[in-house]
């Protein structure tokens, strides 16, 4: 049974965003005050990543704990209400993350995942690991040119 009525509950999911997060923002903001030029949920690659550097193969991945499956193995046993849909859903979304990250991978591309909460607690991180991906990358192409 849940506490909450339908309808306050239908609203509720209506609300929530599968794109243009608080933390993707606050990620993209952090990047684009370094000068980092990127394109936000780009359809022209696999998945549809938040941030993507195309010309440098860069997938950025901004994960809520509760639609990916965070510790999923513990975190499935709290779910109350509606269990069946929720466990199917939330494992269909951490196998399509897997394909994703396959795809992307086996494609040359270096797909970065992080959890909201460590883009929300640990930005400075988040931001210096991006970017230690990015001159690795542009050094590997700069080699690869010569």
């Amino acid at each position: 049974m849940d506490r909450i009525s339908k309808e306050q509950r239908s609203r509720n999911m209506a609300a929530i965003k599968s794109s243009g997060t608080k933390d993707e923002i606050a990620l993209a903001k952090a990047l684009w005050m370094l000068g980092y030029r990127y394109r936000k949920n780009n359809k022209t690659v696999f998945g549809k990543p938040d941030i993507t550097f195309k010309k440098l193969k860069i997938a950025i991945f901004i994960d809520s704990e509760f639609f990916h499956g965070k510790d999923w193995n513990s975190a499935k046993h709290k779910i109350k209400s509606n269990q069946a849909f929720w466990h199917n859903k939330i494992e269909r979304n951490i196998e399509r993350d897997k394909e994703v990250t396959t795809f992307l991978t086996n494609s040359g591309w270096i797909v970065l995942r992080f959890w909201s909460t460590e883009v929300r607690k640990e930005i400075s991180n988040v931001v210096e690991l991006i970017i230690k991906n990015i001159d690795e990358r542009k050094a590997s192409i700069a080699v690869a040119n010569q």
